[in-house]
């Protein structure tokens, strides 16, 4: 077991202490390390309660999916990091993501839109193909830009902006997107629950005042795992934050069970 204290957070913060804080299986904090972290409004992920539930076959409803919430962040393609940090310039990992092989980096840059800046804007690694920017639609408000819904990587017909680091600029001409609410999993889980690249799920949060999410659509892959992605706008509309759980109760317009024995746009025959 690891004791983690308020002392030994404090000693962090010469450093910097990641946000947000991963409790690995063996941590245990004190109340005193709690309020610390909750005080300088760091997330808490426990891993321990967001780990893939183990399967059920065919029944469906059973499936809660860990959320993830996402602020605004930045994908670089090798050469924009070349401009933006200098020649033959590698990213510096700083903690990991949920999705294995992804990190969020040391390394920031600055956001220059036509009204408006954001600055301190985190880059998430690996480099990619191409440049992605990810943005919320209240931070297109700020910059004056305004961004469509989009998947990961359609970029086609998006608009740009000017990344600003410190060794140079990259002017985008196209990049910029809000993320469209998404789901990863591998694809013995997308078996298990039925499920295919591509279907479109309802999502519905738990507690006093549940929320449902629609169209929220499957991405599988072998180097996945399970998680909800949304950005930070859907993430305080619903009362959503990193670690919380989400409930599977339909896919692609079908509610798996009659809600309250009334229909509603959705057929309610699963």
């Amino acid at each position: 077991m690891v004791l983690i204290t308020e002392s030994k957070l404090r000693s962090m913060l010469i450093k910097g202490i990641p946000n947000p804080f991963i409790i690995r299986e063996d941590d245990k904090l004190t109340p005193s390390a709690i309020d610390f972290l909750r005080d300088r409004r760091i997330q808490l992920k426990d891993q321990r309660f967001t780990k893939s539930p183990q399967p059920t076959i065919g029944n469906q409803s059973s499936l809660m999916i860990p959320v993830g919430v996402s602020n605004r962040h930045i994908h670089l393609a090798q050469q924009d990091v070349e401009v933006l940090f200098g020649e033959s310039y590698t990213l510096t990992p700083m903690r990991e993501l949920s999705q294995p092989g992804q990190f969020a980096a040391s390394e920031q840059v600055s956001l220059l839109g036509p009204k408006g800046m954001i600055q301190h804007v985190r880059i998430l690694g690996p480099v990619r193909g191409e440049t992605q920017v990810e943005i919320s639609i209240t931070d297109g408000y700020q910059l004056g830009i305004h961004p469509q819904v989009r998947l990961s990587g359609s970029l086609e017909g998006t608009p740009g902006l000017t990344l600003i680091g410190p060794k140079g600029c990259v002017s985008l001409q196209q990049g910029v997107i809000v993320a469209k609410r998404h789901v990863h999993m591998s694809p013995k889980e997308a078996k298990a629950w039925n499920l295919e690249q591509g279907d479109q799920l309802i999502l519905e949060t738990e507690g006093e005042r549940p929320i449902i999410f629609t169209e929220v659509i499957v991405r599988v892959n072998p180097n996945y795992v399970l998680d909800f992605h949304i950005d930070l706008d859907e993430g305080n509309a619903a009362g959503l934050k990193t670690g919380d759980q989400v409930k599977l109760v339909g896919k692609n317009g079908k509610f798996f069970r009659y809600r309250g024995g009334e229909e509603d746009r959705y057929s309610c025959n699963g």
